[in-house]
C-alpha cells in the first residue's frame, strides 16, 4: 500500500514547491507575503491570493477525477492562518473549499476554515511572528532556546492535528464528502502509510515557508544594504557640506600659527571621516571601530565649540570587539550635538555608554541638552532623519530581536539607547 501512495506523495511534495516558487514571482503576492502588519482590506487580498491560488488546485483535481497530489488545500489554509492570521485563514479557507464544495464534498468548507483558524492561533501563541518563517522539521534542540522549543512542538502538533482532524473525519463520514489522498480505509492503513502521509504534510507546509522565507532575506539583504548605502552617503553629505567644511577649515587655519601640532590632528581626524564616509562598509564592524569614527568626529567638533562641548565615554572593554550595525552610533552623537547642545548658551556634555547584560549589548548615547519637545518626541522615529534610519537598518538587521528607545525632557537632556543580540567578531565570517 505504501508503494501505491509513495509516487502520489513525493509529486505532492514537488507541487507545493512549485507552487510556492510561481507566486513568490509574482510581485503582488511578493508585497503581500513580506508584510507582516496589515488592514482589513490587505487580509482579504492575501486571503484573495491564496484562495486563489490553492483553490485552483483543488479545482484541477474535482474538474480531472485524477491527480490527486495537485490538492494542497488543506496546506494551504493552515499556511495562510499562519501567515495571515485568522481573518486570513478563514477567508482563504473557504475559498480554497468552494471547488470541492461544488462537487459535493460538502465537510471541505468547516474543515478548512477551521484549519486556516488553527493557522491563525499557532501565529498568536509564537514569541514573535519569526518563528513561523525559522520553523524546521530538523530543529537543533540542542542549540535552541525553551521558547522556540515550545514553539516548534506547538507547530509540529499543529501539522498533525489538522492531517487528524482530515482523518478523523474519514472515519466519521467516508470518502464521499471529503477529499483525502487516502486510497483505502483508514481501518486497513498500515502504520508506515499513515507516517508517510503525515510527513508529506508536514513537509509541505515547510517547504513553501522555506522558499518564502529566502526571499524574504533577500529581500532583507538588498533593504539592508541600499539603507547602508543611503547611511554613509548621508553621513558623507552632512560632513562635507560647506558649512561643515567652512567651521573645520576655519578652525584649523586659525591653529596653524598658534598649535601646529593641534591643527594637524585636526586634519588628520578630518581625512579619516571622510575616508571612513567613502569606503564600502559590511552590515556589521566591531564596536571598537564605530568608537574610533565617533572620537574623530568628536575631535573636531570639540575643537570647534571649544570648552562648551564635553565628550566622555564609559565603554565596557568586553564590548569593544563585539559587532554593531556599521555607523549606528555617529547619527546619534551629531543629533546631540546639532539638535541637543549648540544652540545651549553653556554647551554641555555627550556620553556613549556600553555594557553587555544577559548576553545582550547595550548601546547608549545621551546628552543633557535642551531636550525634545513631547509632540516632536512621538514621531521622531518616522520624522528624524538620523533616528529613523539607524531604527530601519536595526529592524532589517535584527527584525523584533532588538529594543531602541528615546528618554527626552525639554530643558534636561536626551537619552537614546540601543539593544541588540551580542554578536562576536567571529559571526562575520559567517554572516
Amino acid at each position: 500500500m505504501l508503494e501505491q501512495h509513495s509516487v502520489t506523495l513525493l509529486v505532492k511534495l514537488a507541487v507545493a514547491a512549485s507552487l510556492a516558487s510561481i507566486l513568490v514571482r509574482l510581485q503582488v503576492f511578493k508585497r503581500m507575503l513580506l508584510r507582516e502588519q496589515r488592514t482589513v482590506f490587505q487580509r482579504f487580498q492575501f486571503a484573495l491570493g491564496f484562495g486563489a491560488a490553492f483553490g485552483a488546485g483543488v479545482g484541477v483535481r474535482v474538474i480531472t477525477g485524477g491527480y490527486p497530489a495537485v490538492d494542497l488545500g488543506l496546506e494551504g489554509s493552515l499556511l495562510a492562518g499562519m501567515l495571515g492570521g485568522y481573518l486570513t485563514g478563514i477567508m482563504s479557507g473557504g475559498m480554497i473549499a468552494l471547488p470541492a464544495m461544488l462537487n459535493h464534498e460538502w465537510l471541505s468548507l468547516p474543515l478548512f476554515a477551521g484549519i486556516g483558524v488553527l493557522g491563525g492561533l499557532v501565529r498568536d501563541l509564537a514569541p514573535h511572528p519569526e518563528e513561523i518563517w525559522r520553523f524546521s522539521p530538523f530543529l537543533n534542540i540542542a542549540r535552541a532556546s525553551v521558547a522556540t522549543r515550545w514553539f516548534h512542538l506547538l507547530f509540529f502538533g499543529a501539522v498533525l492535528l489538522a492531517e487528524g482532524a482530515r482523518a478523523a473525519a474519514l472515519l466519521a463520514f467516508g470518502h464521499r464528502f471529503l477529499f483525502s489522498i487516502y486510497l483505502y480505509s483508514l481501518l486497513e492503513a498500515q502504520p508506515a502509510t499513515l507516517a508517510a502521509i503525515y510527513i508529506t504534510t508536514l513537509f509541505a507546509v515547510t517547504l513553501p515557508l522555506k522558499i518564502w522565507n529566502n526571499t524574504r532575506n533577500e529581500d532583507k539583504l538588498e533593504r539592508q544594504q541600499r539603507l547602508l548605502n543611503e547611511a554613509r552617503l548621508a553621513a558623507l553629505t552632512r560632513q562635507i557640506n560647506p558649512h561643515f567644511l567652512f567651521n573645520t577649515l576655519n578652525s584649523i587655519s586659525s591653529l596653524i600659527r598658534i598649535d601646529p601640532e593641534r591643527a594637524r590632528g585636526m586634519i588628520y581626524r578630518l581625512s579619516n571621516i571622510l575616508r571612513r564616509a567613502m569606503r564600502e562598509h559590511e552590515n556589521l564592524s566591531p564596536l571598537r571601530e564605530e568608537l574610533s569614527f565617533v572620537d574623530d568626529y568628536m575631535t573636531i567638533e570639540t575643537a570647534r565649540f571649544g570648552d562648551k562641548l564635553r565628550f566622555e565615554k564609559d565603554v565596557d572593554p568586553e564590548t569593544l570587539d563585539r559587532l554593531v550595525p556599521s555607523m549606528i552610533l555617529q547619527p546619534l552623537v551629531e543629533n546631540s550635538v546639532r539638535h541637543g547642545l549648540s544652540s545651549k548658551v553653556n554647551g554641555g556634555t555627550i556620553r556613549v555608554r556600553s555594557r553587555l547584560v544577559d548576553e545582550r549589548l547595550h548601546l547608549s548615547v545621551e546628552d543633557d541638552g535642551v531636550g525634545i519637545p513631547e509632540t516632536k518626541l512621538a514621531t521622531l522615529f518616522e520624522q528624524g532623519i538620523g533616528i529613523s534610519n539607524v531604527n530601519e537598518r536595526l529592524q532589517v538587521l535584527f527584525a523584533g530581536d532588538y529594543r531602541m528607545w528615546i528618554d527626552s525632557q525639554p530643558g534636561e537632556g536626551t537619552h537614546t539607547e540601543i539593544e541588540i543580540p551580542e554578536l562576536r567578531t567571529e559571526y562575520a565570517a559567517v554572516s
